[in-house]
Protein backbone atom coordinates (compact mmCIF):
# COMPACT_ATOMS: atom_id res chain seq x y z
CA UNK A 1 0.00 0.00 0.00
CA UNK A 2 1.27 3.44 -0.94
CA UNK A 3 0.41 5.94 1.81
CA UNK A 4 -1.64 8.94 0.66
CA UNK A 5 -2.06 12.21 2.51
CA UNK A 6 -5.35 14.06 2.92
CA UNK A 7 -6.23 15.46 -0.51
CA UNK A 8 -4.66 18.80 -1.40
CA UNK A 9 -6.96 21.44 -2.94
CA UNK A 10 -5.59 20.47 -6.35
CA UNK A 11 -6.19 16.75 -5.83
CA UNK A 12 -9.71 17.40 -4.54
CA UNK A 13 -10.51 19.45 -7.63
CA UNK A 14 -9.16 16.65 -9.81
CA UNK A 15 -11.27 14.10 -7.92
CA UNK A 16 -14.44 16.09 -8.60
CA UNK A 17 -13.54 16.71 -12.25
CA UNK A 18 -12.97 12.98 -12.84
CA UNK A 19 -16.21 12.04 -11.15
CA UNK A 20 -18.22 14.40 -13.33
CA UNK A 21 -16.47 13.44 -16.56
CA UNK A 22 -16.77 9.69 -15.90
CA UNK A 23 -20.27 9.86 -14.36
CA UNK A 24 -19.64 8.54 -10.89
CA UNK A 25 -20.04 10.13 -7.46
CA UNK A 26 -18.12 9.98 -4.19
CA UNK A 27 -19.82 8.81 -1.03
CA UNK A 28 -19.47 11.52 1.62
CA UNK A 29 -19.52 9.63 4.91
CA UNK A 30 -20.57 11.40 8.10
CA UNK A 31 -18.43 10.42 11.09
CA UNK A 32 -18.66 11.22 14.79
CA UNK A 33 -15.63 9.47 16.29
CA UNK A 34 -12.19 8.03 15.55
CA UNK A 35 -13.84 4.61 15.15
CA UNK A 36 -16.33 5.73 12.52
CA UNK A 37 -13.56 7.67 10.76
CA UNK A 38 -11.39 4.53 10.63
CA UNK A 39 -14.36 2.55 9.31
CA UNK A 40 -14.87 5.07 6.51
CA UNK A 41 -11.18 5.10 5.58
CA UNK A 42 -11.07 1.31 5.58
CA UNK A 43 -14.17 1.13 3.39
CA UNK A 44 -12.75 3.54 0.80
CA UNK A 45 -9.46 1.64 0.73
CA UNK A 46 -11.20 -1.73 0.30
CA UNK A 47 -13.32 -0.30 -2.51
CA UNK A 48 -10.23 1.29 -4.12
CA UNK A 49 -12.12 4.56 -4.18
CA UNK A 50 -11.11 8.04 -3.17
CA UNK A 51 -13.71 9.63 -0.95
CA UNK A 52 -15.05 12.34 1.29
CA UNK A 53 -15.38 12.20 5.07
CA UNK A 54 -17.49 14.83 6.77
CA UNK A 55 -18.66 16.11 10.14
CA UNK A 56 -21.92 17.90 10.88
CA UNK A 57 -22.34 20.62 13.49
CA UNK A 58 -23.61 18.00 15.94
CA UNK A 59 -20.84 15.58 15.00
CA UNK A 60 -18.20 18.26 15.56
CA UNK A 61 -19.73 19.21 18.91
CA UNK A 62 -19.75 15.54 19.97
CA UNK A 63 -16.12 15.11 18.89
CA UNK A 64 -15.09 17.89 21.29
CA UNK A 65 -16.48 16.00 24.29
CA UNK A 66 -19.98 15.91 25.72
CA UNK A 67 -19.24 18.57 28.33
CA UNK A 68 -17.10 20.81 26.12
CA UNK A 69 -19.59 21.02 23.22
CA UNK A 70 -17.41 23.25 21.04
CA UNK A 71 -17.85 22.68 17.32
CA UNK A 72 -14.59 24.31 16.22
CA UNK A 73 -12.58 22.33 18.79
CA UNK A 74 -14.19 19.07 17.71
CA UNK A 75 -13.85 19.76 13.99
CA UNK A 76 -10.22 20.84 14.35
CA UNK A 77 -9.32 17.77 16.43
CA UNK A 78 -11.06 15.53 13.90
CA UNK A 79 -9.20 17.11 10.98
CA UNK A 80 -5.80 16.81 12.67
CA UNK A 81 -6.44 13.19 13.68
CA UNK A 82 -7.67 12.36 10.19
CA UNK A 83 -4.49 13.79 8.68
CA UNK A 84 -2.39 11.33 10.70
CA UNK A 85 -4.42 8.13 10.23
CA UNK A 86 -5.45 8.74 6.59
CA UNK A 87 -1.81 8.65 5.51
CA UNK A 88 -1.84 4.88 6.07
CA UNK A 89 -4.53 4.27 3.44
CA UNK A 90 -3.82 4.13 -0.32
CA UNK A 91 -6.65 6.49 -1.31
CA UNK A 92 -7.24 10.24 -1.38
CA UNK A 93 -9.61 11.56 1.27
CA UNK A 94 -11.14 15.04 1.35
CA UNK A 95 -12.45 16.50 4.61
CA UNK A 96 -15.77 18.35 4.57
CA UNK A 97 -18.13 20.00 7.05
CA UNK A 98 -21.81 19.17 6.56
CA UNK A 99 -24.97 21.30 7.00
CA UNK A 100 -24.30 24.61 8.75
CA UNK A 101 -27.39 26.81 9.18
CA UNK A 102 -27.24 30.59 9.54
CA UNK A 103 -27.32 30.64 13.34
CA UNK A 104 -24.20 28.45 13.56
CA UNK A 105 -22.01 30.10 10.92
CA UNK A 106 -20.19 32.26 13.49
CA UNK A 107 -19.52 29.26 15.73
CA UNK A 108 -18.54 26.77 13.03
CA UNK A 109 -17.78 27.58 9.40
CA UNK A 110 -16.44 31.13 9.73
CA UNK A 111 -13.92 30.30 12.51
CA UNK A 112 -12.81 27.20 10.58
CA UNK A 113 -12.31 29.34 7.49
CA UNK A 114 -10.16 31.72 9.54
CA UNK A 115 -8.00 28.79 10.64
CA UNK A 116 -7.59 27.69 7.03
CA UNK A 117 -6.75 31.23 5.83
CA UNK A 118 -4.01 31.37 8.46
CA UNK A 119 -2.72 27.93 7.41
CA UNK A 120 -2.67 28.91 3.72
CA UNK A 121 -0.81 32.14 4.55
CA UNK A 122 1.91 29.91 6.08
CA UNK A 123 2.11 27.79 2.95
CA UNK A 124 0.06 24.90 4.36
CA UNK A 125 -3.09 23.30 2.98
CA UNK A 126 -6.44 24.39 4.42
CA UNK A 127 -7.77 22.48 7.42
CA UNK A 128 -10.82 21.26 5.46
CA UNK A 129 -11.22 20.89 1.71
CA UNK A 130 -14.85 22.03 1.60
CA UNK A 131 -17.54 23.53 3.81
CA UNK A 132 -21.32 23.48 3.45
CA UNK A 133 -23.48 26.54 3.97
CA UNK A 134 -27.08 25.43 4.43
CA UNK A 135 -29.23 28.44 3.57
CA UNK A 136 -32.36 26.42 2.91
CA UNK A 137 -34.17 27.96 5.90
CA UNK A 138 -33.75 31.57 4.73
CA UNK A 139 -35.13 33.33 1.62
CA UNK A 140 -33.16 32.59 -1.55
CA UNK A 141 -31.90 36.16 -1.90
CA UNK A 142 -30.41 36.10 1.60
CA UNK A 143 -29.12 32.55 1.06
CA UNK A 144 -27.18 33.68 -2.02
CA UNK A 145 -25.89 36.89 -0.38
CA UNK A 146 -24.34 34.84 2.42
CA UNK A 147 -23.07 32.31 -0.12
CA UNK A 148 -21.31 35.12 -2.02
CA UNK A 149 -19.51 36.23 1.14
CA UNK A 150 -18.51 32.68 2.04
CA UNK A 151 -17.45 31.82 -1.53
CA UNK A 152 -15.04 34.76 -1.62
CA UNK A 153 -13.49 33.69 1.67
CA UNK A 154 -13.38 30.02 0.64
CA UNK A 155 -11.63 30.90 -2.62
CA UNK A 156 -8.90 32.73 -0.70
CA UNK A 157 -8.51 29.71 1.60
CA UNK A 158 -8.36 27.25 -1.35
CA UNK A 159 -11.58 25.66 -0.12
CA UNK A 160 -14.65 24.60 -2.10
CA UNK A 161 -18.01 25.87 -0.86
CA UNK A 162 -21.13 23.70 -0.87
CA UNK A 163 -24.38 25.63 -1.07
CA UNK A 164 -27.97 24.40 -0.94
CA UNK A 165 -30.98 25.75 -2.82
CA UNK A 166 -34.31 24.19 -2.00
CA UNK A 167 -35.03 22.19 1.15
CA UNK A 168 -34.06 18.67 2.16
CA UNK A 169 -36.99 17.29 4.13
CA UNK A 170 -36.82 15.42 7.43
CA UNK A 171 -34.53 16.16 10.35
CA UNK A 172 -30.77 16.14 10.83
CA UNK A 173 -28.93 17.55 13.85
CA UNK A 174 -32.01 19.48 14.94
CA UNK A 175 -32.48 21.15 11.53
CA UNK A 176 -35.97 20.29 10.28
CA UNK A 177 -36.90 20.61 6.63
CA UNK A 178 -40.62 20.90 5.99
CA UNK A 179 -42.19 18.52 3.47
CA UNK A 180 -43.50 20.96 0.85
CA UNK A 181 -42.90 22.22 -2.69
CA UNK A 182 -39.44 23.50 -1.68
CA UNK A 183 -38.28 19.87 -1.78
CA UNK A 184 -37.89 20.55 -5.51
CA UNK A 185 -35.42 23.18 -6.69
CA UNK A 186 -36.74 25.30 -9.55
CA UNK A 187 -35.06 26.45 -12.74
CA UNK A 188 -35.47 30.03 -11.48
CA UNK A 189 -33.55 29.12 -8.29
CA UNK A 190 -30.72 27.67 -10.36
CA UNK A 191 -30.49 30.69 -12.69
CA UNK A 192 -30.40 33.03 -9.67
CA UNK A 193 -27.60 30.92 -8.17
CA UNK A 194 -25.49 31.05 -11.33
CA UNK A 195 -26.03 34.81 -11.53
CA UNK A 196 -25.05 35.36 -7.88
CA UNK A 197 -22.15 32.93 -7.56
CA UNK A 198 -20.88 32.54 -11.12
CA UNK A 199 -19.87 29.18 -12.52
CA UNK A 200 -16.43 28.75 -10.99
CA UNK A 201 -14.72 31.97 -12.01
CA UNK A 202 -15.36 33.52 -8.56
CA UNK A 203 -14.50 30.36 -6.67
CA UNK A 204 -15.50 26.74 -7.05
CA UNK A 205 -18.64 25.49 -5.35
CA UNK A 206 -20.82 22.40 -5.13
CA UNK A 207 -24.58 22.78 -5.35
CA UNK A 208 -27.03 20.75 -3.29
CA UNK A 209 -30.15 21.12 -5.42
CA UNK A 210 -33.18 19.29 -4.09
CA UNK A 211 -35.39 16.88 -6.00
CA UNK A 212 -37.53 15.36 -3.25
CA UNK A 213 -34.71 14.44 -0.87
CA UNK A 214 -35.42 13.61 2.79
CA UNK A 215 -32.98 13.08 5.66
CA UNK A 216 -33.31 10.04 7.88
CA UNK A 217 -34.91 6.63 7.49
CA UNK A 218 -37.62 6.03 4.95
CA UNK A 219 -38.71 3.29 2.61
CA UNK A 220 -38.55 3.69 -1.17
CA UNK A 221 -41.68 5.44 -2.37
CA UNK A 222 -42.27 7.43 0.83
CA UNK A 223 -41.16 10.60 -0.93
CA UNK A 224 -41.16 10.99 -4.68
CA UNK A 225 -37.68 11.68 -5.97
CA UNK A 226 -37.59 13.47 -9.31
CA UNK A 227 -33.99 13.37 -10.59
CA UNK A 228 -35.23 15.04 -13.79
CA UNK A 229 -35.28 18.28 -11.76
CA UNK A 230 -31.47 18.17 -11.88
CA UNK A 231 -31.53 17.71 -15.65
CA UNK A 232 -33.86 20.69 -16.02
CA UNK A 233 -31.69 23.07 -14.00
CA UNK A 234 -28.48 21.97 -15.72
CA UNK A 235 -30.02 22.47 -19.15
CA UNK A 236 -31.51 25.87 -18.30
CA UNK A 237 -28.25 27.25 -16.96
CA UNK A 238 -26.30 25.63 -19.80
CA UNK A 239 -28.54 27.32 -22.36
CA UNK A 240 -27.86 30.73 -20.81
CA UNK A 241 -24.11 30.37 -20.20
CA UNK A 242 -23.03 27.86 -22.86
CA UNK A 243 -21.41 25.48 -20.38
CA UNK A 244 -22.43 21.82 -20.36
CA UNK A 245 -23.55 20.49 -16.95
CA UNK A 246 -22.48 23.76 -15.31
CA UNK A 247 -23.13 22.65 -11.72
CA UNK A 248 -21.25 20.08 -9.63
CA UNK A 249 -24.25 18.63 -7.81
CA UNK A 250 -24.67 17.01 -4.39
CA UNK A 251 -27.29 14.39 -3.44
CA UNK A 252 -28.55 14.75 0.16
CA UNK A 253 -30.98 12.50 2.02
CA UNK A 254 -30.43 9.40 -0.09
CA UNK A 255 -31.34 6.63 2.37
CA UNK A 256 -33.88 4.33 0.78
CA UNK A 257 -33.32 5.67 -2.74
CA UNK A 258 -33.65 3.24 -5.60
CA UNK A 259 -30.41 2.44 -7.43
CA UNK A 260 -31.84 3.61 -10.75
CA UNK A 261 -32.71 6.97 -9.16
CA UNK A 262 -29.16 7.31 -7.84
CA UNK A 263 -27.67 6.48 -11.23
CA UNK A 264 -30.00 8.88 -13.02
CA UNK A 265 -28.99 11.67 -10.65
CA UNK A 266 -25.30 10.91 -11.26
CA UNK A 267 -25.86 11.13 -15.02
CA UNK A 268 -27.05 14.74 -14.53
CA UNK A 269 -23.87 15.84 -12.73
CA UNK A 270 -24.07 14.60 -9.13
CA UNK A 271 -20.47 14.14 -7.91
CA UNK A 272 -21.08 13.75 -4.14
CA UNK A 273 -23.73 11.83 -2.21
CA UNK A 274 -24.07 12.18 1.55
CA UNK A 275 -24.41 8.95 3.50
CA UNK A 276 -25.09 8.96 7.22
CA UNK A 277 -28.19 7.03 8.31
CA UNK A 278 -27.17 3.81 6.55
CA UNK A 279 -23.62 3.81 7.91
CA UNK A 280 -24.85 4.68 11.42
CA UNK A 281 -27.01 1.56 11.36
CA UNK A 282 -24.22 -0.56 9.88
CA UNK A 283 -21.94 0.54 12.74
CA UNK A 284 -24.49 0.05 15.54
CA UNK A 285 -26.06 -3.23 14.43
CA UNK A 286 -23.07 -5.48 15.36
CA UNK A 287 -22.79 -3.72 18.74
CA UNK A 288 -26.43 -4.53 19.50
CA UNK A 289 -25.81 -8.12 18.41
CA UNK A 290 -22.75 -8.35 20.67
CA UNK A 291 -24.67 -7.03 23.67
CA UNK A 292 -27.56 -9.46 23.23
CA UNK A 293 -25.26 -12.43 22.66
CA UNK A 294 -23.01 -11.56 25.61
CA UNK A 295 -25.59 -10.33 28.09
CA UNK A 296 -23.97 -12.07 31.06
CA UNK A 297 -20.52 -10.94 29.96
CA UNK A 298 -21.15 -7.22 29.45
CA UNK A 299 -23.23 -6.93 32.66
CA UNK A 300 -22.29 -8.00 36.16
CA UNK A 301 -25.48 -10.03 36.54
CA UNK A 302 -26.47 -11.30 39.99
CA UNK A 303 -23.23 -10.08 41.54
CA UNK A 304 -20.98 -11.91 39.09
CA UNK A 305 -17.95 -10.20 37.61
CA UNK A 306 -18.92 -10.36 33.96
CA UNK A 307 -16.43 -11.10 31.18
CA UNK A 308 -13.80 -8.43 30.64
CA UNK A 309 -13.23 -9.57 27.06
CA UNK A 310 -16.94 -9.07 26.35
CA UNK A 311 -17.12 -5.52 27.69
CA UNK A 312 -13.76 -4.36 26.34
CA UNK A 313 -14.87 -1.71 23.79
CA UNK A 314 -12.43 -3.14 21.28
CA UNK A 315 -14.33 -6.43 21.14
CA UNK A 316 -17.48 -4.91 19.70
CA UNK A 317 -15.71 -1.90 18.18
CA UNK A 318 -13.86 -4.11 15.73
CA UNK A 319 -17.11 -5.70 14.58
CA UNK A 320 -18.71 -2.27 14.22
CA UNK A 321 -15.80 -0.97 12.13
CA UNK A 322 -15.87 -4.03 9.86
CA UNK A 323 -19.62 -3.69 9.29
CA UNK A 324 -19.55 0.04 8.58
CA UNK A 325 -16.56 -0.38 6.24
CA UNK A 326 -18.53 -2.96 4.27
CA UNK A 327 -21.42 -0.48 3.94
CA UNK A 328 -18.99 2.15 2.64
CA UNK A 329 -17.76 -0.35 0.04
CA UNK A 330 -21.38 -0.93 -0.98
CA UNK A 331 -21.87 2.83 -1.31
CA UNK A 332 -18.81 3.11 -3.55
CA UNK A 333 -20.16 0.32 -5.73
CA UNK A 334 -23.61 1.92 -5.93
CA UNK A 335 -22.13 5.30 -6.86
CA UNK A 336 -19.67 3.74 -9.34
CA UNK A 337 -16.60 5.17 -7.60
CA UNK A 338 -15.20 1.73 -6.69
CA UNK A 339 -11.93 1.07 -8.50
CA UNK A 340 -11.51 4.69 -9.66
CA UNK A 341 -8.91 5.92 -7.15
CA UNK A 342 -6.26 8.34 -8.42
CA UNK A 343 -2.90 6.63 -8.76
Amino acid sequence: MTPMPIATPEVYAEMLDRAKASEFAYPAINVTSSQTLNAALRGFAEAESDGIVQVSTGGAEFLSGTTVKDMVTGASAFAEYARVVAEKYPVNIALHTDHCPKDKLDKFVRPLLDISLERVSRGQDPLFQSHMWDGSAVPLEENLEIAQELLEKCARAKIILEAEIGVVGGEEDGVVGEMNEKLYTTVEDALATADALGLGERGRYLLAATFGNVHGVYKPGHVKLRPSVLKDIQEAVSAKYGKEKPFDLVFHGGSGSLLEEIHEAISYGVVKMNIDTDTQYAFTRPIADHMFRNYDGVLKVDGHVGDKKAYDPRSYGKAAETSMAARVVEACQNLKSAGTKLS
